[in-house]
């Protein structure tokens, strides 16, 4: 077996989400393999993408495919994109309907050897603060990682996590649109060329 096909096997968490609200079975979402020319490190996949089994097949998905500027061929050719969360399944919801933070037994027990798989990658995503945290060591919020773009460009872009709860965000930070979006997509265009 591969390293995919045991990841995909992980029964790890199904005690922790039989408990959730939601009380589902693990369904790890892999969605990588070695060559690609751009990670996306995220959270963990939604309900929505625990349903289809592909990434970011819901509006996050859109959002995040316009910040890049790439189509959905370019997004879901695996020799292209990596797209590696920070757990591979959905974690579920808590009692007030929110989603959970990825389990972090998840990383401990697959993100390096994950890594290694893939290999050197020349840009890699960051959406949101775990993935920061795991990949940057960020001690900061993710406002002011993103904001910080520039100390990680051109191998690493700090974003948000292109939900639609983020839009207030957005509003507030109308910087990330002006700045960040420009230079991530030509970053992107260079790569992909």
């Amino acid at each position: 077996m591969t390293l995919p096909d045991d990841i995909r096997a992980c029964q790890i968490c199904a005690e922790r989400f039989a408990a959730t609200e939601t009380g589902h079975a693990p369904r790890p979402v892999v969605w990588f393999k070695p060559g690609a020319r751009i990670l996306i490190a995220g959270q963990a996949p939604g309900a929505r993408v625990h349903a289809s089994g592909q990434p970011f097949t819901d509006p996050s998905g859109d959002r995040l495919r316009d910040w890049m500027g790439v189509d959905e061929d370019t997004f879901y050719d695996r020799s292209k994109v990596a797209i590696v969360p920070m757990a591979f399944c959905f974690p579920g919801y808590d009692a007030k309907g929110s989603d959970r933070p990825p389990p972090k037994i998840c990383a401990k027990t697959w993100r390096n050897p994950v890594m290694d798989y893939v290999g050197d990658v020349p840009l890699v995503l960051l959406i949101g603060g775990y993935a920061q945290s795991w990949h940057l060591g960020a001690k900061l919020g993710v406002t002011e990682t993103a904001a910080a773009w520039r100390d990680h460009a051109p191998s690493a872009f700090a974003l948000p996590h292109p939900s639609w709860r983020n839009t207030g965000w957005l509003k507030k930070n109308p910087w990330f649109e002006a700045e960040v979006l420009p230079a991530l997509r030509a970053r992107i265009k260079e790569i992909l060329a």
